[in-house]
């Protein structure tokens, strides 16, 4: 029962069987300005606890009488420890009886703050109430910022672990979320005014806000960062805000947190409730504000990242030939396909080349090793390269040899697989130069397949090449050409790999587009690394 209805202290509850001891402490207790909650047991004590704790009221300590009728103050403390929220409770234990060193060393083993010897004078119990408080409340201080700093920490590292603007803005979102307390929306505006944006992963959505609150929101961005540098804190109301970042289909006034990458060139933008829902305090702001700037260092080499690989795959899809695009090759079918890395942090050198020949045709499928735009402009030139000396030369074998050259004196830092298929179509005779990479798939109109037994060293080690591997196509027989990006996975043996291929390409239907579709349906998504596939057949 509360003896006392006076809200200004703190909540003191008083655990002893005796009434009239019960009375005279609560009495104390109250007119010190406290709350009591007086109960007679520790039964009723965790009961109470156990009640308090579902009304968010519970009490800032707890007084215990060492001799209680259903279970000693000490094992009532050993159970207020056990319990997540009633632990930091700082419990005090009294008793008016003489009590031995041992015993009361028992009471701080089970965790109490202190021991009063009754009856005690009032300014005595006054300030080992007020002394086991502020013990409680510095412990909690203490633990509240070790976990605010391990959730910041975390919140950091998920940060400058994003791979994509896309990762980074979903991380800040979650972070910022879990620091503040608060539903979190996070905007990273990039210099084509694409808005990348993450939603902390506690906003229970029903329907994401549409089109016409992003561009509100890019075009809001634009705005408050127009001729500014330093980070801004700064309210924006419902009206300017669309609805639906914190809470589906409610408006809220924004706090926001707007920075700008360290070249100027694109916001960055943390968001928290500022109305209608928990409101930062100075500290949740001051959170944010280090977020929106540890998100804007790592934004930027994404971004810049993002431009390199819109580059990079320009260039690729200019210089290969779309499939419609294949030069007139007389005599031969030919299929291409390539497919961009899924991770849109990788940028590959893959590329194909289907070439007409004076004698035939030439085919090759290669892979510039790295993962940039070096990468991906030596490719071009070894393409453009191999166009040229096919001009004057058909051999592959010398084609490899000069291609390394090339690759020595231009580019002595990177190296290249390029496999080099001749094919007369006369004949059906193919002549191979591998060089580094996996060798050709030949399909059997029999049904059986194949890989060619063709290999060598990679080009750019000045390494000298085996002559070519000689076979003959037949009416109906396919070659398949393939980057490793296709069939390469972490931890797989790569001869294990090549065997599901080989596998799956021998179900195929009939047919070179049938051949390449069923391959990337198999085994082409969420690659790592770029995808060049080239397959070709006689006519028949």
């Amino acid at each position: 029962m509360d003896v006392d209805e006076k809200p200004t202290g703190t909540t003191v509850m008083v655990v002893d069987d005796v009434a009239a001891s019960r009375y005279a402490m609560g009495s104390v207790l109250s007119r010190a300005g406290h709350r009591v909650v007086a109960v007679a047991s520790g039964g009723e004590a965790l009961d109470e606890l156990a009640e308090r704790q579902r009304k968010g009221t519970l009490p800032d300590v707890a007084l215990v009488d060492v001799g209680l009728p259903d279970m000693s103050g000490f094992e009532l403390c050993r159970r207020f420890k056990e319990q997540p929220y009633t632990a930091g409770i700082p419990v005090v234990h009294f008793s008016a009886a003489l009590v031995a060193p041992a015993v009361r060393c028992q009471g701080l083993d089970t965790g109490d703050e202190a021991y009063l010897t009754v009856p005690a004078e009032p300014e005595e119990i006054e300030a080992v109430v007020r002394a086991a408080v502020r013990s409680a409340r510095l412990r909690a201080d203490n633990q509240a910022l070790v976990r605010r700093l391990t959730l910041q920490s975390e919140t950091i590292v998920a940060i400058q672990s994003a791979r994509t603007p896309q990762e980074l803005a979903d991380a800040a979102a979650d972070g910022a979320a879990r620091l503040t307390g608060t539903p979190a929306a996070v905007f990273v505006l990039d210099q084509d005014d694409r808005l990348y944006r993450g939603l902390s992963r506690d906003r229970t959505a029903v329907a994401l806000p549409d089109e016409g609150a992003h561009r509100a929101v890019s075009t809001l961005l634009r705005r408050l960062t127009r001729g500014q540098s330093d980070l801004q804190l700064t309210t924006v109301p419902a009206p300017l805000w669309p609805t639906g970042f914190f809470r589906p289909g409610v408006q809220h006034d924004a706090r926001i947190a707007l920075v700008l990458t360290q070249d100027g060139r694109a916001p960055v933008c943390l968001a928290a409730p500022a109305r209608g829902m928990r409101r930062l305090g100075p500290e949740g702001e001051a959170l944010l504000a280090q977020l929106a700037q540890a998100t804007a260092l790592a934004a930027e080499p994404l971004l810049m990242y993002q431009v390199e690989r819109h580059v990079a795959l320009t260039l690729q899809h200019s210089f290969l030939p779309r499939p419609h695009k294949l030069p007139d090759l007389p005599g031969v079918d030919v299929s291409v396909r390539y497919v961009p890395a899924s991770r849109e942090t990788e940028i590959g050198g893959d590329f194909y080349a289907a070439l007409r020949l004076d004698d035939g045709v030439l085919a090759a499928v290669g892979d510039v090793v790295g993962h940039s735009l070096d990468a991906a402009t030596v490719m071009v030139e070894i393409r453009h390269a191999l166009r040229a000396y096919c001009v004057e030369e058909s051999d592959p074998g010398v084609l490899a040899e000069r291609l390394d050259r090339m690759l020595r004196r231009y580019h002595p830092e990177l190296t290249t697989t390029v496999c080099l298929v001749q094919l007369d179509p006369g004949t059906g005779r193919i002549r191979i130069a591998n060089a580094g990479h996996i060798p050709p798939l030949i399909l059997r109109d029999s049904g059986s397949a194949e890989y060619a037994k063709a290999s060598g060293p990679l080009l750019g080690l000045g390494l000298p090449h085996p002559t070519p591997t000689e076979l003959f196509l037949e009416r109906g027989d396919r070659l398949l050409m393939v980057t490793d990006g296709l069939i390469e996975t972490r931890g797989v043996d790569l001869e294990v790999s090549m065997e599901q291929l080989r596998a799956t390409a021998t179900g195929a239907l009939p047919g070179l587009d049938a051949l390449c579709d069923t391959l990337l349906a198999s085994f082409g998504h969420d690659r790592d690394d770029d995808i060049a596939m080239l397959a070709l057949r006689l006519t028949k």
